[in-house]
């Protein structure tokens, strides 16, 4: 496998490539995925202007305030660095390294207020988000990323196993998620991005926002929850039942859910189009009888961000190929009831099949 700092150049290369194709003069990115995927630097949206400018011809300078210039040595230490001192003008330095004609993409992200003094400096350009170029790159994720991708799903993974010998009968929806955030970081996350805990009829909300209710014997609880490992994220959904056995019709959707993910998998190929994994999977669900209560696309990308591309949902043709890595979650929602979701992330292998990333027990466990 390349190192990790080759792989983050041959991305740079490919992006010039990609300005070079699509006529563009320069590339802006500001703090947030994009610079983390061009130039390997994590680092804090500030008011003080933090600016990765790739040219057509590959050559990548980091415009960057001073007192932040040794942190950016060591986490990017093979690109040219412009500081800028606490009084000096940093859109400045930024036009001096747009030398090419051309359009310039500016990252999604830029704060508008930097982004409008970026417009004021560069009056005679136009401008397009920068994911007209890193959108098709980083939908299809390297030999790095896919290995970032295994150890951020398997860290959560052995946070879920260890969530089932816990107590929650008794207990408040918040506590619980305070102790998968907890789970999160001893298994190794950087960060913890949502602890969703949606117990009884609260499992009908897909994004109920965890709160004090107090769970009971008898509840089924909808547990989605990740965060990050070094930049990349993860995002599992299992559904439990809390106390005695779980009721018919809970049981009978559960398995509805499960056979839907099992369809997605199947359907989820080298050059099948992301609609037809939805499709796939929202069939068994309207066999079931449930279709109107399945009320969200199947899945989403993921990689630097939690919801990128490919979406897997109606209307989207794009065909699917080697390197993309998406969640694959139906799910049943019975207002007033419970809710059953059940996500895993995948992503399709060189063979072109879908392989699962989270290999969590898809079990209807019940907890104490």
């Amino acid at each position: 496998m390349p190192s990790e700092r080759a792989s983050i150049a041959d991305r740079r290369t490919r992006a010039a490539a990609k300005l070079r194709e699509l006529g563009f003069g320069a590339l802006l990115v500001s703090p947030g995925p994009d610079l983390f995927y061009l130039a390997g630097y994590l680092m804090f949206p500030s008011e003080r202007l933090t600016c990765l400018v790739l040219d057509r011809d590959g050559k990548a300078t980091l415009v960057c305030p001073e007192l932040e210039g040794p942190r950016a040595a060591v986490a990017a230490p093979d690109i040219a660095r412009s500081t800028w001192g606490e009084t000096d003008d940093p859109f400045a330095a930024v036009v001096a390294l747009v030398r090419a004609s051309g359009a310039v993409a500016v990252a999604d992200q830029m704060w508008a207020a930097l982004f409008l003094k970026l417009q004021a400096a560069l009056p005679d350009r136009t401008f397009a988000p920068a994911s007209e170029i890193t959108r098709e790159l980083r939908m299809r994720k390297d030999e790095a990323e896919l290995e970032a991708l295994r150890l951020v799903s398997e860290s959560a993974d052995r946070a879920y196993a260890r969530m089932l010998d816990r107590s929650f009968a008794g207990r408040t929806e918040r506590e619980i998620g305070a102790d998968l955030a907890d789970l999160l970081r001893a298994e190794g996350h950087d960060e913890v991005g949502f602890t969703i805990v949606a117990s009884g009829a609260n499992g009908a909300s897909p994004h109920h926002e965890t709160g004090d209710r107090r769970i009971a014997d008898g509840d089924t609880i909808v547990l989605d929850f990740g965060g990050a490992m070094r930049g990349y994220r993860s995002d599992i959904t299992r559904t439990v039942h809390v106390g005695a056995t779980a009721g018919r019709e809970e049981q009978k959707v559960h398995d509805v859910v499960r056979r839907s993910q099992e369809a997605g998998y199947a359907a989820a190929r080298k050059e099948a189009s992301a609609e037809s994994v939805d499709a796939a999977a929202r069939r068994v669900i309207d066999d079931a009888g449930y279709g109107e209560f399945f009320i969200h696309r199947t899945g989403h990308g993921i990689g630097l961000e939690g919801h990128e591309h490919p979406y897997l949902v109606r209307g989207n043709r794009e065909r699917l190929e080697p390197g993309m890595a998406f969640s694959i979650e139906p799910g049943i929602y019975l207002p007033g009831r419970f809710g059953v979701r059940i996500e895993d992330i995948a992503v399709i292998d060189a063979d072109g099949s879908a392989r699962p990333l989270n290999r969590a027990d898809h079990a209807f466990a019940t907890v104490a």
